[in-house]
């Protein structure tokens, strides 16, 4: 048995985003195997609790005296996010430490701070690509969501001279250090329950309904989609798009939903055939809205975060053996196209994701085939498959060939990421907010963190 701390940012309960998700499996996982696990999250959301046996601990972001109680009981740390620059002890650690990058922060970055002041943006980036750089320097293993993302990760641990004799040596691959476990989806079946039909006003037994399973975030592309199914509207009657959750319980709400609600009420089918739900489907309950789906569907814009990114909504269309209309560049879209799963459609092209709909949901013979290529698909990214290097770490937990004690001296260079947590960090995002904003704009921040705090 070894004892395992799995540490995230993200609020972990009832309501879980992608990150909560991932680190609560992982921990029934690992405690499935065997394994004594704790989940320590830096949310104020979180409430401290025990449930399936896993306990679920909350330390505030910066309290290193806190978390290094977690860090010593631990022999294995797990951590996403910026938790390497909230904790000076788990940047230093002698445990055996994790860093799980299955979302590559630093490409995230570039797109939510679109919306910000040039400066503002680019810190964020910076911010993230250096933590990132921090994470890759440290760990001994790294866990990744795909083949693409490898890619992506050995160019970067090969710039930061971890691509070298010492971890290449009787592992030419990499593998030991730098391994793929996607994003999984549960063995059992969702579990059915009154969601949509016959609850939502708009929405009856009748309804042809398009579920966009998750969040609203700046990347994707819901105006396209929302332009679209106000075209298809004539030839698929009953035709609904549910947008399942638009306020992520951790990330302010983006410029991108108020677009898209205003969008859809300026072509006059908001609250009809487009329904905007603006709560978070809480994580037990999601199978019951998807299993009263007819197909499922997630539209982006092509960028660079596009080409690394590895969906997440897509693995709850997989477990509810939805057919899915995607749009072109990722992963998934290669997925969906070479294995039949739905039908794949250019970016930014109304017209063809009109059509792509409208086939999905009146075609009954195409659909019965792509759910029958869906059941066939999804067995390969259960947890108990996507977690096997993760376990299979744990069981034997190790060092990375080229760890060094105090951790600073692995890879190439000294380069010292910036901290995310703590009163340094609030001394350097206030003066930058000074100088950037001024005075209100500060004050506005203040009163914004005070608000989601209370």
């Amino acid at each position: 048995m070894t004892r395992v701390v799995i540490l995230t940012g993200d609020p972990v309960g009832a309501a879980m985003a992608g990150p909560a998700i991932r680190a609560w499996n992982m921990a029934l996982e690992l405690q499935r195997h065997g394994h004594d696990v704790r989940i320590v999250s830096t949310s104020d959301s979180t409430e401290p609790s025990a449930r399936d046996g896993v306990t679920v601990e909350r330390v505030r972001a910066g309290d290193d005296r806190a978390f290094r109680a977690h860090e010593r009981w631990a022999e294995v740390i797990v951590f996403q996010g910026y938790g390497l620059g909230q904790f000076d002890s788990l940047r230093r650690t002698d445990r055996f430490l994790v860093a799980d990058v299955y979302a590559p922060m630093h490409l995230e970055a570039l797109e939510q701070g679109r919306d910000l002041a040039r400066a503002t943006w680019s810190l964020r980036v910076a911010t993230a690509r250096d933590s990132l750089t921090d994470q890759l320097r440290r760990a001994d293993l790294v866990l990744c969501a795909s083949e693409r993302q490898r890619q992506l990760y050995l160019g970067h641990l090969a710039a930061i001279g971890r691509v070298t004799p010492a971890t290449y040596a009787g592992d030419p691959e990499l593998r030991g250090l730098l391994a793929l476990a996607p994003f999984g989806l549960p063995t059992e079946p969702p579990a059915p329950g009154r969601a949509l039909r016959g609850v939502h006003t708009a929405i009856d037994a009748d309804s042809r309904v398009l579920l966009w399973g998750g969040g609203v975030y700046d990347w994707f592309d819901p105006l396209t989609l929302i332009r679209a199914v106000a075209r298809a509207k004539g030839s698929v009657p009953g035709i609904r798009l549910v947008f399942l959750g638009t306020r992520h319980p951790k990330v302010d709400e983006m410029g991108i939903v108020r677009r898209a609600v205003d969008l859809a009420t300026e072509l006059g089918v908001e609250g009809c055939e487009v329904v905007f739900n603006d709560t978070w489907v809480p994580y037990d309950e999601r199978g019951a809205f998807l299993l009263e789906a007819d197909a499922g569907v997630s539209t982006h814009h092509v960028h660079v975060e596009t080409t690394f990114a590895f969906r997440t909504r897509i693995l709850d269309y997989l477990w509810a053996g939805l057919p899915m209309v995607v749009t072109e560049g990722d992963g998934f879209a290669d997925l969906v196209r070479e294995e039949g799963l739905g039908v794949v459609v250019p970016a930014n092209d109304e017209d063809a994701l009109a059509d792509a709909l409208t086939a999905v949901l009146t075609d009954t013979a195409a659909a019965q085939q792509y759910r029958a290529n869906v059941a066939r698909v999804r067995e390969q990214y259960t947890w108990p498959v996507v977690l096997e290097p993760l376990v299979r770490f744990v069981d034997a937990p190790h060092h990375a060939a080229d760890y060094v004690p105090g951790r600073g001296g692995m890879g190439a260079g000294s380069g010292r990421a910036r901290r995310t947590a703590g009163p340094g960090h609030a001394a350097r995002m206030a003066w930058h907010h000074l100088r950037h904003s001024g005075v209100r704009g500060l004050a506005a921040r203040v009163r914004a963190r005070i608000g989601r705090r209370s």
